[in-house]
């Protein structure tokens, strides 16, 4: 069988889910699962959909077939994507190591079903993890001086490994908007705090000098706007005033390596949708 997941974006309307699976049962389709969710303010329909068909059917002809007799009518926004191979997932990272060492493994032993062609850092210090994993590992510094030809650099080695999307696993640098152009709503980052609360370098100990009582991490697609991009996972844990600064830091680097890896999983299985500056996640 062939294995095929659909998301669509539309006005909400009356017969959209039943003319969806009505197609797919032309098809000679099997249906394992459909959700849907209706944006009532807005009036937006949204679906992911995933189905089983005869190795006989040509995925094209589907696309073809889908476009003129459903989406058409329904002016609809629409993909479907096989699930013949893992996606491509580039690391960039820098110094910090607790969310690299995470993805790696969690990677090596299958629990997330991506490849990673490539590690891009702005520092050599993490060289060691990629050559453990056999990884091929890219250090290319950034420097205002030499900020234009990492661009180009980072962008030559994106292309030349087909990468499919980005992770920045700590990654100390602003992405240029060149690169965000060119991977839209397909470069995840981990936040070390609960955004929008403590930004900044030392967010631990902006929130130990507060007194709070939870700390968190979120993932979100990058954007020009600084850390203001769609939102796709959060998590807190609680503390009080019995823990330390390190304790704090402890706690946040446990959540973010969590966090993180939720975010790629949803990512990688196609259950997000980006509408406007939030996100669609389905289950």
């Amino acid at each position: 069988m062939k294995n095929i997941t659909m998301l669509i974006h539309c006005r909400d309307q009356k017969g959209i889910i039943a003319q969806v699976t009505a197609f797919f049962l032309s098809a000679e389709g099997n249906i394992v699962y459909i959700d849907q969710y209706v944006d009532r303010e807005n009036n937006e329909f949204f679906m992911r959909l995933e189905c089983e068909l005869p190795e006989t059917v040509l995925i094209d002809t589907v696309r073809s077939d889908f476009e003129y007799k459903v989406a058409k009518k329904f002016n609809m926004l629409w993909k479907l994507y096989t699930r013949s191979r893992s996606l491509k997932m580039a690391l960039f990272v820098s110094k910090y190591e607790h969310c690299l060492y995470d993805l790696l493994s969690r990677c090596s032993v299958g629990e997330l079903k991506v490849d990673i062609p490539l590690i891009i850092s702005n520092h050599d210090d993490l060289r060691i993890a990629a050559e453990r994993f056999g990884i091929p590992f890219y250090h290319i510094p950034v420097t205002a001086a030499t900020k234009p030809d990492a661009e180009v650099q980072h962008l030559r080695l994106l292309e030349e490994h087909s990468v499919d999307f980005i992770v920045l696993a700590r990654y100390m640098q602003i992405v240029p908007p060149a690169l965000i152009e060119r991977y839209p709503n397909k470069i995840i980052n981990i936040h070390h705090s609960f955004l929008p609360a403590f930004p900044g370098a030392k967010p631990y100990h902006s929130a130990f000098s507060r007194g709070v009582k939870i700390i968190g991490a979120t993932s979100h697609y990058v954007t020009e706007e600084l850390d203001e991009g769609p939102i796709i996972e959060q998590d807190t844990v609680r503390v009080s005033h019995v823990h330390s600064i390190d304790d704090f830091i402890m706690k946040g680097k446990d959540l973010e390596r969590i966090v993180l890896s939720r975010a790629i999983k949803l990512h990688a299985e196609r259950k997000t949708m980006v509408y406007g500056n939030k996100t669609i996640i389905f289950s």
